[in-house]
């Protein structure tokens, strides 16, 4: 007897939605084949569910119950919000560059103001170019098999392909802003940036929601290839709508003698989901990767990191927190790879969650796997309340509940944060803590 097979709806949905995208998505030639080829690799696997051990934590067959259209392209309308979101973020002095609804404007980004060594080009413009020879492989990664990742690839509208000269040292920090500004439909984005041999350079990454944009999905991809004695850090600041769902993954290729420095704060959407893959290609690298999750009501934001040591001499440190508040949920996975060749490796990880209700749930999962005997790696992780005698003692000095509890939540997030080398990156990931505790009731 033969059974037909009913695929779950977000899965049948999402087919859909790429055979209705395909003739709005740019590229054709190579292009088209390596986004059906990708596709094809999605459809077979699936979203993500709990059977998944990287994502048992984050079944998204269960909680990305429908599928969103893909957004429009902006139109004035959406650009002059998208304005305004942008004026209302703070200010940081940098090179900025937006993407509206997953496509790139033009007239709210400093494209001219990019000094020498820096070379720009939208990630659209340059897979339409077929005098390019390589512009399918700007779909294509091999550091990961995620599902999400080809799904990104699939589906991919705009983005950046930033390549910074060897031993260029950028005055400002490049800042991608991701701005929604439609209710209930998809953006597809995914950027690229290659730093040269030598070359220092700080990549920001701020996602937020135009006045009225509701229940959107975020899917964005970032790889960044780090070359030999270079120097690069990342930022991320999510500030999505509440309601909204944020899957976003980085790719990072670590060259020899380099210094990585890497924080995500998550306080916006309902689902997030940041995973970060980072491979040691070159000896004595270094890298620094910290995460905080503010989380409140029915949130759930995963943070989902590998780091693959691959090559002797090299240095990794993860500090992660979590403050979890109402019914919401944080996790946590870490996985530190060392292989065989790998020998000198230092790599530690230490993940703590902080639980401000008893419905609050936090999972934490740190995992070392060793092939190699001459290293000094280890873990850690813990959950716990707020003490209640520092409480008391801040709340019989004339604070108030509120006070005395943000207090020592800023305290505990402190750590991670002041891994961030630049002062006013530091200061716009305070702030954006702050916001998060000014809102909490």
């Amino acid at each position: 007897m033969n059974v037909a097979v009913v695929k779950p709806t977000p899965e049948r949905a999402l087919g859909e939605l790429f055979a209705t995208a395909r003739d709005r998505l740019p590229g054709s030639g190579i292009v088209s084949e390596v986004r059906e080829a990708a596709f094809a690799e999605f459809a077979k696997r699936g979203l993500p569910n709990r059977r998944v051990e990287e994502w048992k934590y984050t079944d998204l067959r269960a909680l990305l119950r429908e599928v969103a259209p893909l957004a429009a392209a902006p139109d004035q309308a959406a650009l002059a919000k998208a304005a305004t979101a942008v004026a209302a973020l703070d200010v940081i002095d940098a090179y900025k560059l937006v993407l509206v609804d997953g496509v790139f404007a033009p007239k709210l980004s400093d494209v001219s103001a990019l000094e020498a060594g820096v070379r720009l080009n939208t990630l659209s413009e340059v897979l339409e170019d077929r005098d390019n020879k390589v512009r399918g492989d700007l779909l294509l990664t091999n550091a990961t098999s995620d599902v999400m990742v080809s799904l990104n690839a699939a589906m991919a509208t705009d983005g950046f392909v930033l390549n910074v000269d060897d031993n260029v040292a950028l005055k400002k920090p490049i800042h991608i802003v991701h701005v929604a500004t439609q209710t209930g439909t998809a953006a597809f984005t995914r950027s690229l940036l290659r730093v040269g041999k030598g070359a220092q350079a700080t990549l920001v990454e701020s996602f937020a929601a135009a006045a009225g944009a509701q229940t959107y999905q975020v899917h964005d991809a970032v790889v960044v290839w780090v070359g030999d004695d270079a120097q690069v850090q990342h930022v991320r600041l999510v500030e999505d709508s509440h309601d909204a769902s944020n899957v976003s993954t980085a790719i990072v290729t670590l060259g020899a003698k380099t210094q990585f420095n890497s924080f995500n704060l998550t306080s916006g959407s309902v689902l997030s989901r940041y995973q970060g893959f980072l491979r040691f290609g070159g000896e004595h690298a270094n890298a620094t990767i910290n995460g905080v999750n503010l989380l409140k009501d029915r949130q759930h934001g995963d943070t989902t990191l590998v780091l693959d040591h691959a090559v002797p001499h090299c240095d990794s440190r993860e500090v992660f927190r979590a403050v979890v508040d109402d019914r919401a949920h944080s996790v946590f996975q870490g996985r530190i790879n060392v292989h065989p060749d790998a020998q000198k490796t230092d790599a530690r990880m230490m993940t703590r969650a902080l639980l401000l209700s008893d419905e609050a749930e936090a999972d934490n999962k740190p995992e070392l796997e060793i092939f190699a005997d001459d290293v000094q790696c280890g873990h850690g992780a813990t959950t716990g309340a707020l003490d209640e005698s520092l409480l008391f003692y801040l709340r019989a000095r004339g604070l108030s509940e509120k006070e005395a509890q943000a207090l020592l939540i800023q305290a505990f997030v402190g750590e991670a944060m002041e891994s961030i080398a630049d002062e006013q990156l530091r200061e716009l990931a305070i702030a954006t803590a702050e916001r998060w505790l000014a809102a909490r009731g």
